[in-house]
């Protein structure tokens, strides 16, 4: 394959792991981080804007109240392997307080990165494109 987490996987020398058998917090560590580089590289790809501006934007974005939203949004996209994946990490005891969220929009942002952590460890970036990609349209972040 040749995906970023395959070239990863294979750099590091990492043992290929049954994906599945991971906890959705793990996979939303992960799903966190893959989530904000594709808002950030997004933004950054409308060109050459200052860094503020680009940081704020970002912050709109990545955040708990607005990845609930794109989650709410896209439940009737998700197979049902997907959805699964999602309630695992939207039902997962996080042991920490949202900040600047409610209860409601932590557990459901918790369940979205733990989808988006899945898939592309499941080498399925595409997958993540698509979803993140049509969340921000339906939540209404962006234009088609």
């Amino acid at each position: 394959m040749d995906d970023l987490y395959s070239k990863i996987t294979e750099r590091f020398d990492i043992k290929e792991v049954d994906i599945r058998t991971y906890s959705p917090l793990t996979l939303a560590f992960v799903g966190d981080c893959v989530f904000d580089l594709v808002i950030r590289s997004a933004l950054a790809a409308e060109g050459n804007i200052p860094n503020g501006k680009l940081h704020k934007r970002k912050a709109g974005i990545v955040k708990a109240s607005s990845q609930a939203a794109m989650a709410d949004a896209l439940m009737d996209e998700l197979t049902e392997e997907e959805e699964a994946v999602y309630k695992r990490g939207r039902n997962a005891h996080t042991g920490s307080k949202a900040k600047n969220a409610t209860d409601s929009d932590y557990h459901k942002a918790t369940g979205l990165e733990a989808l988006i952590g899945y898939l592309y460890m499941m080498h399925r970036q595409e997958r993540v494109l698509e979803l993140v990609k049509s969340g921000l349209i339906k939540a209404g972040f962006t234009e088609e």
